[in-house]
């Protein structure tokens, strides 16, 4: 019996195509612009006025640039002379910037018999960590029949959002969720700040979590080492 393959340029069940992630691939730029002129724009961002495409693109390689499309559905498009490779390398370096000036999420977990001692060591590092410029998610939960007195644990937590008052503020009121209440704190400005558990570090420059150049990355995370130094 005789066998039939499918043909080279067939699909084949599980198959797929591999996608371009380029983000900067569909930025036309030297000779892959096709209209006939172009409105173009010096490095300095002087206005050269209107040009027959080929001519810009010369004068763009000649001067060891790149003809970039930056308006391509203006009439005509606008296109700038630039060093491509750099633009590039740049919006990488802001993209990356942007990620790791997002604060880390630290979380500090209670429960609703906590004892005074534990209760103040969990507030330290909560100062320890809004002071480094991240949030600090507080958690309580409630086990067995705790949770026939759910204002324990509130009073718990609004004891802590009270005396976290001088490093932080809430970003909303306690909630309960299921069985666990939740309250999302978030750094005061650094000449704000007024640590009441924690002393900061004075050899340390201080952390402003608006300020990019002194961010940590960007991941979220929970922070149980913190917790089980309490244990």
């Amino acid at each position: 019996m005789a066998t039939s393959f499918p043909s080279a340029g067939a699909s084949r069940p599980g198959s797929y195509q591999r996608r371009n992630v380029d983000p900067f691939a569909a930025i036309r730029r030297n000779h892959r612009i096709k209209t006939p002129t172009v409105r173009v724009i010096s490095p300095e961002g002087k206005q050269l006025g209107i040009l027959d495409t080929a001519k810009a693109v010369n004068l763009a390689l000649e001067n060891g640039l790149d003809l970039v499309e930056v308006a391509p559905n203006a009439t005509p498009p606008v296109c700038r002379i630039m060093d491509f490779g750099k633009y590039v390398y740049e919006e990488q370096k802001k993209h990356s910037n942007a990620k790791s000036t997002a604060s880390k999420i630290k979380e500090i977990e209670f429960t609703a018999r906590i004892e005074q001692h534990d209760f103040e060591t969990k507030l330290r590092h909560a100062e320890q960590f809004l002071d480094h410029g991240n949030k600090v998610k507080m958690r309580l939960k409630f086990r067995g029949r705790e949770m026939a007195h759910t204002e324990l644990g509130f009073n718990v937590m609004k004891r802590a959002v009270a005396d976290l008052l001088g490093m932080g503020h809430p970003d909303a009121e306690p909630k309960l969720i299921g069985r666990n209440i939740h309250v999302m704190l978030t750094p005061l400005p650094v000449n704000k700040r007024k640590p009441k558990f924690h002393q900061p570090d004075e050899n340390r420059a201080e952390h402003d979590p608006n300020d990019p150049s002194q961010q940590g990355n960007g991941d979220s995370e929970d922070d149980s080492a913190a917790d089980s130094d309490s244990k």
